[in-house]
């Protein structure tokens, strides 16, 4: 009975874990790596031909978004999920090969122009995504499953997006069993559209994540809504707009569902117009709608008892075709403008930033999490210019942020999450965080609080049934982490100019509030010059 932990070790995204239990082959996610990869994967333990089953925490891409290519090297098995999340992947994975298929279309059309140029192949197709999806078999919340023999599986809400979850794995095996949680990403109790986390009871593994190991987020519940209308009100008396980069599944719903109350509580005086432009925003919001009953929040289903759709509003405009994409941009009317990706690294959301980004009457919103190396982290960290269809796009809107809006819980979430297990398992083990933030947690959690934790590399092995090692893998393509000293570096010389437009846009402000804010610098400034 074996773990071998393949990706989303020291980094954020790329899930999958390999659990090699009762003569099975199964892994925990299977998920496309996001930004920049400082530490290199191993390829999976064993041919993708002979694994038996894919248990799904949930359907975001780092979680999900490699099972076409899976099945299209020879995997034949079951992908156990939620119903949401069975929902949600049947859209999910179509719209990644459908992005996997421009990207390629778009770089041969590109190498027409160079003599000689290699022809790109997409990673998979819309064949194997079909495929993919054909293997999908739905189990509800709570329900204990007997997948085989020496096999039981439960899923648990666990709050991160509509279907997400933590998931239970009893494995027996030479007469002996073992319970191994895997936590999936811990939601974060601020939401207000789906169900808060629940928790597990009892392992003797845990897989967890740490996202968000070693920072938190505001101590109580911002008031989205009424940030939002601010923010949305100045950028319409520009005569801006405000543009909304958004994950398509969970955040634009989140989106529509604070923007919906602005418009009822007429914190905005003007009925502006909102666009949804992600065909696969549109059908997911769909599945939402679909999922209701298990998956909504009290708050939210104490709307729908009234009859009020909570996800959408007058004045709401849905992209589908690409030509309803280009319109918005010629439209000179302020709107509000949600498009994916959420970290702008692909799809119609480059397309609005190209438009809006050097307009200094605009805004552009970032309520999500951004990845290191992706587009979106590199605009929230200050950069002056960035290239966009190979043109250079100088940055004068105004970039901004929802803060504490995440779907992800905070360190104080993460211990909540882990401390309601009860009895301290053999081992936790602390993946899907950054390099810092994984081994920031599993020392906290390990000298605070007494956990047996250990945050692995991508190839160390476990025996679950002798409580040893394997094989303790050390990072690989080591190289990378001088390449990370000069990325650390560019984020403080970002962060340096960041805070110069921060000072120029707040000139003409009150005496006592720049002069508290020249005390904050000068103090951090003495701190650091030494």
């Amino acid at each position: 009975m074996k773990l071998t932990f393949v990706g989303a070790t020291h980094e954020v995204t790329g899930s999958c874990h390999y659990l090699n239990a009762a003569g099975k082959h199964i892994l925990l996610d299977y998920g496309m790596e996001q930004g920049i990869n400082y530490f290199e994967n191993i390829d999976l333990p064993v041919e993708e031909g002979l694994i038996d089953y894919v248990l799904l925490s949930h359907a975001h891409v780092d979680h999900s978004g490699l099972l076409p290519l899976l099945y299209a090297r020879g995997f034949r098995g079951q992908i156990i999920a939620t119903d949401a999340t069975v929902d949600l992947c049947s859209i999910m994975l179509r719209d990644c090969a459908h992005i996997q298929m421009q990207e390629a279309e778009w770089k041969n059309r590109k190498a027409k122009r160079s003599a000689g140029a290699a022809q790109a192949e997409p990673l998979y197709t819309m064949e194997d995504a079909d495929g993919a999806i054909k293997r999908l078999v739905p189990v509800h919340y709570d329900e204990e499953v007997d997948l085989c023999e020496g096999i039981k599986v439960r899923f648990k809400d666990v709050g991160h997006l509509l279907g997400s979850a933590s998931i239970e794995v009893w494995a027996t095996e030479d007469g002996v069993t073992k319970k191994i949680v895997f936590s999936g990403d811990i939601g974060n109790k601020k939401h207000t559209l789906i169900k808060d986390p629940s928790y597990v009871d009892g392992a003797d593994y845990v897989i967890m994540e740490s996202t968000y190991g070693n920072r938190y987020h505001t101590t109580e519940r911002p008031d989205y809504v009424t940030e939002l209308a601010g923010i949305i009100q100045t950028t319409l008396n520009q005569g801006g707009n405000v543009v909304i980069p958004s994950f398509a599944v969970g955040r634009t719903q989140e989106m529509l569902y604070y923007i919906r109350e602005i418009k009822e509580r007429n914190l905005i005086a003007e009925d502006f117009p909102v666009y949804v432009d992600s065909p696969l925003a549109v059908e997911a919001t769909g599945v939402f709608q679909k999922n209701i009953a298990g998956c909504f929040s009290d708050e939210a289903m104490a709307l729908v008892k009234k009859g009020i759709n909570p996800l959408t509003f007058p004045n709401l405009h849905l992209s589908i075709t690409s030509e309803e994409s280009k319109l918005i941009n010629f439209d000179e009317e302020p709107k509000v403008i949600i498009s994916a990706s959420g970290m702008c690294e692909a799809g119609r959301i480059r397309h609005h930033l190209k438009h809006n980004l050097w307009r200094p009457e605009c805004t552009i919103l970032f309520v999500g999490y951004q990845a290191v190396g992706t587009l979106g982290r590199n605009i929230v960290e200050g950069a002056s210019e960035v290239k966009l269809f190979g043109e250079p796009i100088d940055i004068r809107a105004r970039i901004a942020q929802l803060p504490g809006m995440s779907g992800h819980a905070d360190k104080n979430g993460l211990l909540e999450w882990l401390q309601a297990i009860g009895e301290k398992p053999q081992r936790v083990f602390v993946v899907h965080g950054d390099d810092e933030s994984s081994k920031d947690f599993a020392e906290c959690i390990s000298t605070e609080y007494g956990y047996h934790a250990y945050a692995p590399y991508s190839g160390t092995r476990f025996d679950l049934l002798t409580d040893t090692f394997d094989y303790e893998a050390a990072p690989i393509a080591v190289r990378k982490k001088t390449a990370r000293a000069s990325d650390v570096f560019a984020r403080l010389l970002a962060a340096g100019q960041r805070l110069l437009a921060v000072i120029r846009r707040n000139e003409g402000g009150a005496n006592k509030d720049l002069a508290r804010f020249a005390d904050q610098v000068n103090s951090l400034a003495d701190k650091w010059d030494r």
